[in-house]
């Protein structure tokens, strides 16, 4: 595979407007509205001065509980940004000006959480190009065909889920045992009549000085069974802006073959890693792109651990798996690009396809009134 071939949609670039990273102030921020709903910032204070702490998360109930940015207090270096994001004047200013009836610009910038699908599903296509359907147990599903490579013959496909501009209710923030928690519900219904039944999303995100915990939890309200998965879609930042000697370490043992670095459709196969691919000890990115699948993932005291660490900055963050429902890891990073998304996620890309015989893709079956959840925690470290 070679990373001259990609050129998806998601190699884009932010508007002058948004490529400041500051922060807004806390009192600034809470009248702020993105998404028509007013976004959420829980802070701390750092106490340490010796250990990495986190100070700050900020929350966009109006795009999906979608997490904008997070901050940590490094001795010696000061607040950094975790995640690579625009300001939230810039957020605001893509999101609600510059973004398509999708939402899709959601997914490139902070955390998205993406529900009930991650990653690419193909289908056939509708006459005006704009929807695609698919099959699970016999039943149609109709997704919006919300992703296209740019090479010619590239396949328009479905990617990255329903709730990129989902609204949510019940907002409300408390303080928890050593820090602070946001929680809210988006009913989802059907995902706007993309799904086969009803479903309710209730996040929980907590800040302390140890730790910043993701979960969702996704109920079948409704009468059918369903196919669910979840993940996110964090693009961590680099605070030395060095990619080549950041280091990348994922534990999984396989890895699926793609057919191009611009579709980035699977093939139905999965491979031993080796070369570039071959993480489970940690390596430098250099200049090597990755927009690739992991599995067979290495589980340690109900735990898979994915580490980035940026020496030159003194800085590290691990992404810890909770939930064993999840079963394979997506990293996206691109030469130019001074992030690296890591999505903890319960499938495999395009999991309704045939190419995969009968094997589990990872999605999750729903009967009514059953529920599962997907939980995540950062953690930092010096490297």
């Amino acid at each position: 595979m070679k990373p001259s071939l990609r050129t998806s949609v998601l190699f884009f670039v932010l508007p002058v407007a948004v490529a400041s990273w500051g922060m807004m102030s806390a009192q600034a921020q809470s009248s702020t509205e993105i998404g028509g709903q007013k976004i959420v910032t829980l802070t701390r204070k750092a106490a340490s001065t010796t250990k990495p702490e986190f100070t700050s998360i900020t929350v966009m109930p109006g795009r999906g509980m979608e997490l904008l940015q997070i901050t940590a207090n490094f001795p010696g270096r000061g607040n950094v940004d975790v995640l690579a994001s625009p300001d939230v004047a810039g957020a605001k200013k893509m999101l609600d000006e510059t973004d398509n009836a999708n939402g899709d610009y959601g997914y490139r910038l902070g955390s998205a959480f993406l529900v009930p699908y991650p990653n690419r599903i193909r289908g056939k296509l509708s006459a005006d190009g704009k929807t695609l359907t698919t099959e699970w147990q016999g039943k149609t599903i109709t997704l919006p065909a919300n992703n296209i490579g740019k090479l010619a013959g590239a396949e328009r496909h479905a990617m990255h889920g329903l709730i990129l501009k989902a609204h949510t209710d019940d907002v409300s923030e408390k303080t928890i045992p050593g820090g602070k928690e946001v929680t809210g519900v988006i009913h989802a219904g059907d995902f706007g009549g993309h799904w086969l039944s009803k479903t309710d999303l209730v996040f929980t995100i907590s800040l302390t000085a140890d730790a910043v915990d993701a979960v969702v939890v996704a109920k079948n309200v409704g009468t059918e069974a369903e196919p669910i998965a979840i993940g996110w879609h964090p693009y961590f930042n680099f605070p030395s802006g060095d990619r080549t000697q950041a280091r990348l370490q994922i534990p999984g043992s396989m890895q699926a073959t793609v057919d191009s670095y611009d579709n980035v459709f699977p093939t139905g196969k999965l491979v031993p890693v080796a070369g570039q691919y071959d993480l489970r000890a940690g390596a430098p990115l250099y200049k090597n792109f990755y927009d690739d699948n992991w599995s067979q993932l290495d589980w340690k005291n109900g735990v898979v651990q994915v580490n980035i660490s940026d020496p030159a900055a003194k800085y590290g963050v691990r992404i810890e798996g909770l939930s064993p429902e999840i079963k394979t890891i997506q990293a996206y990073a691109p030469p130019d690009k001074n992030f690296v998304a890591v999505e903890d996620q319960y499938n495999f890309a395009d999991p309704f396809s045939k190419v995969w015989g009968s094997m589990d893709t990872g999605m999750v079956t729903l009967k009514p009134g059953q529920n599962t959840k997907w939980h995540v925690r950062l953690k930092l470290f010096v490297p």
